[in-house]
């Protein structure tokens, strides 16, 4: 039987990391994934501050040690002067996935006007997703439902484990073969 996939769950917060405020953005995420996922996987948590080397670290370690095909980090991708998350993400990955981020922020938009500050992005490294996520609960879920049907193909291509999700939710888009 193959290991279950692992994906990282990153919360970017200095309050939350100092725990002066409950983290509500990796356990939405944590939810949305026990959700949609009927693949077997387990998600590796982090709750880290908004330090852009620190945000780094964290992430090529989940990529690179920790063997995660997927990493959705929550937190740090507004204008903020300590919004540093997206430009930690494009440094550590090789093949930035713009297409994720443009799509997160026109559904934001429906929602909300302010989503246009929001700098949401994705990349790949190695055989790792990298997903950026709005800190807000219900913007993780909105964002999630945009993008995620392509999540599992993405994963195929970089050579990671089969994610299977819950048809009842949405259809995982994956070419049909030959």
């Amino acid at each position: 039987m193959s290991q279950p996939a692992r994906i990282g769950v990153v919360t970017v917060s200095d309050r939350a990391s100092r725990g002066e405020y409950e983290d509500r953005g990796g356990p939405a995420i944590a939810a949305y994934l026990e959700e949609v996922l009927t693949s077997p996987y387990e998600t590796v948590p982090r709750v880290i501050p908004d330090e852009r080397e620190t945000i780094e670290d964290a992430l090529k370690e989940l990529a690179d040690e920790e063997g995660c095909c997927l990493v959705v980090t929550t937190g740090g991708t507004g204008p903020a002067k300590r919004d540093v998350t997206v430009e930690a993400t494009l440094a550590v990955v090789e093949k930035p996935m713009p297409g994720f981020g443009e799509l997160m922020r026109q559904v934001s938009l429906k929602a909300v006007p302010t989503a246009i500050l929001s700098r949401q992005e994705a990349g790949i490294r190695g055989g790792c997703l990298i997903v950026n996520l709005p800190g807000q609960p219900k913007a993780i879920g909105e964002c999630l439902d945009a993008v995620f049907p392509a999540i599992p193909y993405c994963v195929d291509l970089i050579e990671g484990p089969f994610l299977e999700t819950n048809e009842s939710r949405f259809v995982t888009f994956r070419p049909k073969k030959k």
